[in-house]
């Protein structure tokens, strides 16, 4: 009995140890480093109304002082979208998301040409995938280049989990596309970097700004597997702080491209990689390039280096 008791002592000696070393772990990757330059402070906010416009579900938006709200139930969603398009820029604004249950509920930022090339479009996506109790927010970064509905859409995927509760409070998310690179941003911070490496596999045409809540249960949600519950509804997401700063496309050909780091050609900063390979290594679930099940004879910039 004595030698059981010691035994049971010594275990779990030795679960309170690889606890705390799993804790340590934890703690040490919870947060990323600074990444020495904060593009969004350089580039001004504007009010929802002086840059965009309501373009679906209007009974499903309102303005609370400087936030747009706009929420999902049963009968609608809501969109909106910037009043001009743009061919490069900067496009931020600071979301809050909804706690609890919101499987199948996409809540979107994005940058998009569908509504001129119907068919035949182009689009950059930030999306939070809805979530069950429990579990963490998903945001979906994607690339499309002239695609047409679920079919013919080839999509550039990478999914992370964020380093905060983006349901506590509002944070920023930013897109920077210019006609080199798309860059993907969270408080400033660059999770992924899209490069031009054809003229096929980049999006070149003048996109919109949009923003939207909507149901997609067939897919949003661990593959479909968790459906959009209205017992939970309205389903709500905050927007605030726009910026839209860029080369409109009713803007001069010499209009200059905006840049997200001290360095007027645009490219990050060394710190600024840095960084973004280290939410990489620790945040990134997936990365169409390394998924086995994907034909990457469809996505050849996996295979392109530099």
């Amino acid at each position: 009995m004595g030698v059981f008791t010691v035994t049971v002592h010594k275990l779990m000696f030795i679960m309170i140890i690889v606890v705390c070393m799993v804790s340590q772990s934890i703690s040490i990757a919870k947060w990323p480093p600074s990444p020495g330059y904060f593009p969004s402070k350089k580039f001004k906010s504007m009010s929802f109304y002086q840059g965009f416009r309501n373009l679906w579900g209007p009974q499903h938006q309102r303005m609370d002082q400087n936030a747009l709200t706009i929420w999902l139930d049963q009968n609608s969603g809501s969109g909106f979208k910037s009043v001009k398009p743009f061919r490069s820029g900067y496009f931020g604004t600071s979301i809050k998301l909804q706690q609890g249950y919101t499987a199948g509920v996409i809540t979107a930022f994005y940058l998009s040409n569908n509504e001129a090339h119907p068919g035949f479009h182009d689009e950059v996506d930030m999306e939070f995938l809805g979530t069950t109790f429990g579990k963490p927010y998903v945001l979906q970064t994607n690339v499309y280049i002239r695609g047409s509905g679920d079919r013919n859409i080839i999509g550039r995927e990478m999914k992370f989990h964020l380093w905060f509760d983006p349901t506590k409070g509002f944070h920023h998310y930013a897109i920077f596309w210019s006609p080199k690179e798309i860059i993907f941003l969270v408080d400033d911070i660059p999770i992924r970097r899209y490069q031009r490496k054809s003229d096929t596999t980049f999006p070149l045409r003048p996109m919109w700004v949009y923003g939207s809540i909507w149901d997609a249960s067939s897919w949003a949600t661990e593959d479909g597997k968790y459906k959009a519950d209205y017992r939970y509804q309205p389903f709500i997401g905050q927007y605030t702080n726009f910026k839209a700063s860029g080369c409109s496309a009713y803007a001069s050909l010499k209009c200059r491209p905006v840049s997200v780091s001290p360095y007027r050609s645009g490219s990050l900063t060394r710190r600024q990689f840095s960084v973004m390979r280290w939410i990489q290594r620790h945040y990134m679930i997936y990365n169409y390039c390394i998924d086995h099940k994907r034909d990457h004879s469809l996505t050849p910039e996996c295979h392109l280096r530099g």
